[in-house]
């Protein structure tokens, strides 16, 4: 047998030390002051964007949610380690469905609703991470799941010229981006409560003649899923499942492999 090396010894410790962090430990806070109005996020970055371009992704909470539940829940920094991944945390807002008092944290629902504030908090951030890493502006993603979702349709009816793809889940957005078709998977639940299906399937139905799309087969990447070819180059991808509004098992890979799909650069 070998010798003891206590040299080796602290190396295996630190490596197994490493291993052993979770992907929460790998999250960052940020702070930004945004009209005065202090706004955080957690933020993963991977070493490598300092030297070369990365992905970029938002993952927006729904109402009522945080953002470390977002980062726990969508889980992209785990699936794409790669990309820089942001996860917003949002304010105090009444909510269409719930929440009129506006006691729980979301998102604007609409162009101009509280001042934009939102939509600014997303020009801060993104002004932030070009200043001290390398983005990949062929690569932006944004994803969302409820109030998220449809704060995700909402950036892509006014920040759609910096995005590539987008993801939203049990949302039914009432801003599309008209003028800048983009690559849509959309995520939805037959049983939703809240966010019914029937209007979540006009959202498709406007999505797919926004998008100029043909008749649906099954997805490649995915047989569960449907896409919608499109003659603009922005497709729709479906996924329906039988739940009700929870954000559905499995969606965090589903929306790292729609994501992966889709470059600018790629056309």
């Amino acid at each position: 047998m070998p010798p003891f090396s206590p040299l080796a010894f602290a190396a295996l410790t630190l490596e197994l030390s490493v291993a052993s962090m979770s992907a929460q430990d790998l999250l960052v806070r940020h702070e930004l002051s945004v009209d005065g109005v202090k706004r955080e996020a957690l933020v993963y970055t991977p070493a490598s964007a300092t030297a070369r371009p990365a992905p970029l992704v938002f993952g927006w909470h729904g109402h009522g949610g945080t953002m470390r539940n977002a980062a726990r829940s969508f889980r992209i920094h785990e699936i794409w380690p790669e990309a820089i991944v942001v996860y917003p945390q949002g304010l105090n807002t009444p909510g269409r469905l719930t929440d009129p008092e506006g006691k729980k944290a979301g998102w604007q629902g609409r162009l101009g609703d509280q001042g934009d504030r939102d939509l600014k908090f997303f020009d801060a951030i993104w002004q932030k991470l070009h200043a001290g890493f390398k983005v990949d502006d062929n690569r932006v993603y944004s994803t969302g799941h409820s109030n998220g979702g449809g704060f995700t349709y909402l950036l892509w009816a006014a920040r759609g010229d910096k995005l590539t793809a987008i993801a939203p889940s049990a949302s039914a957005g009432r801003n599309k981006g008209e003028s800048n078709p983009l690559p849509v998977l959309h995520l939805a639940g037959r049983n939703d409560p809240l966010v019914k299906f029937a209007w979540q399937e006009a959202m498709i139905r406007t999505l797919r003649e926004l998008n100029k799309t043909s008749e649906g087969k099954a997805w490649d990447l995915d047989e569960r899923c449907t896409i919608y070819p499109s003659a603009i180059g922005a497709p729709l991808v479906t996924a329906i499942h039988d739940g009700g509004h929870e954000y559905p098992k499995g969606a965090p890979e589903l929306i790292v492999k729609f994501f992966k799909a889709h470059s600018k650069a790629k056309g």
